[in-house]
C-alpha cells in the first residue's frame, strides 16, 4: 500500500509542473493593471525581463528541476500575478476551505446516515420509498446548480443569506461570539450546498448497509431472544452497519475538496478554490503548482487515513 503512494506522488508532482505549461496563453498576457479590468500592454524586451526573472526563459527540464530543488525545501515559489508567497496565499485561503469542507462533511454523513438508518429499519413502509426518490433525485443534482439555486432563492430573493464573501466587509466587532456569528452566516449557503451535495450518497451507503446487516444470521439470534427492537437497533445493527459509512467519510474528503473548488466560486467565498479559479484564469503557473500539489497530497493522505482506518475496523481487508 505504501509503495503504492510513493509511486503515486512523483506523478502527481510531474503532471502538476507539466499541466499549467501545456495550456495556451503565457502569464504574461494575463497581467493587469492596478483596477484589474484593462490589460496590460508589454513590449518584447518587459516580456523578456519578465521570463528571467522568474526564471521561465529557461529550458522546462532546468525549470522542473529548480521547482523541485525548491520544492523539497518548502519553497512554493511566487505568485508571478500577485508577486506573493505562494505559500503563504495558500496558508490564507485555506482554513476558509477547510472549514466548509469539514462542517459540510460532518453534517451530510451524520443526517445522511441516520436517515439511511431510519429508511433501512422502516423499508416497507412510505416514508423509505419518499426519502429514497429524493435522495436519488438530489444525488443527480451537480453541486454548483443546487449552489446556484439557492444563491438566487435564499440569498438574492429572500436575502436570507449574504450573496458572497466569508465576512462582512470593512466590519468590526465588538466580541468574539459577533465575528463568529458572521462567518458563520457567510457559510451557510456553501455549507448547505455541499451537505445537498453529498447527503445522497451517505444515505444510499447507509440504508443499503443496514439493509445487508438485518439480513444476517445473529440479527435473526437478536429478534428470537425478545430483544428490544432499540437494542437491536444500536446495539448490533448499527456497529456493524457503521464501517463502511467511516470509510465513505475519508474518502469523500477528496471528492468534497472538489466541489468545494465550484461551490466557492459560485458564492464568491474565499478558499483555496477561488484562488485556484484566479491562478487558472491568469495563468499564474507557480500558484496553480502549490495549489494542485497541496490539495492532491491532502486527497492522499485522506486515502491512507481511510485504507488505514478499514484495515482496522475490519480484518477481512488485507
Amino acid at each position: 500500500m505504501k509503495k503504492n503512494y510513493f509511486l503515486v506522488i512523483p506523478v502527481i508532482i510531474c503532471i502538476n509542473f507539466f499541466l499549467p505549461r501545456l495550456m495556451p496563453g503565457d502569464p504574461f498576457l494575463y497581467l493587469s493593471v492596478e483596477d484589474g479590468n484593462t490589460a496590460a500592454v508589454f513590449s518584447q524586451e518587459q516580456i523578456e525581463q519578465y521570463e528571467a526573472y522568474y526564471g521561465l526563459d529557461q529550458p522546462v527540464i532546468k525549470q522542473f528541476i529548480n521547482y523541485m530543488s525548491k520544492m523539497v525545501q518548502g519553497d512554493l515559489g511566487t505568485s508571478i500575478f500577485y508577486n506573493t508567497s505562494v505559500s503563504k496565499m495558500i496558508l490564507e485561503r485555506i482554513p476558509w476551505t477547510i472549514l466548509i469542507v469539514v462542517v459540510s462533511l460532518a453534517l451530510s454523513s451524520i443526517i445522511g446516515t441516520i436517515l439511511g438508518i431510519i429508511s433501512a429499519w422502516h423499508r416497507e413502509y412510505k416514508f423509505d420509498r419518499i426519502t429514497y426518490t429524493i435522495m436519488l433525485f438530489i444525488s443527480e443534482i451537480p453541486a454548483f446548480l443546487i449552489g446556484t439555486l439557492l444563491l438566487f432563492f435564499l440569498a438574492a430573493h429572500f436575502v436570507w443569506f449574504p450573496l458572497s464573501g466569508g465576512s462582512t466587509v470593512f466590519s468590526s466587532y465588538d466580541t468574539l461570539w459577533e465575528k463568529a456569528f458572521d462567518i458563520i452566516h457567510h457559510m451557510a449557503l456553501p455549507v448547505l450546498t455541499l451537505v445537498l451535495a453529498r447527503i445522497g450518497n451517505f444515505y444510499l451507503l447507509s440504508r443499503n448497509s443496514m439493509m445487508t446487516v438485518l439480513t444476517k444470521d445473529y440479527m435473526r439470534t437478536a429478534r428470537g431472544k425478545g430483544l428490544k427492537k432499540h437494542t437491536i437497533l444500536f446495539r448490533h445493527a448499527l456497529r456493524n452497519s457503521l464501517t463502511p459509512v467511516m470509510t465513505q467519510v475519508f474518502m469523500s474528503l477528496g471528492t468534497s475538496f472538489g466541489q468545494a473548488v465550484l461551490v466557492e466560486n459560485v458564492f464568491a467565498y474565499p478558499g483555496v478554490g477561488r484562488l485556484m479559479r484566479e491562478a487558472v484564469l491568469n495563468r499564474d503557473y507557480a500558484l496553480m503548482q502549490g495549489i494542485f500539489l497541496v490539495m492532491s497530497m491532502m486527497i492522499l493522505l485522506m486515502n491512507f487515513t481511510s485504507e488505514i482506518f478499514l484495515k482496522k475496523t475490519d480484518p477481512r481487508v488485507v
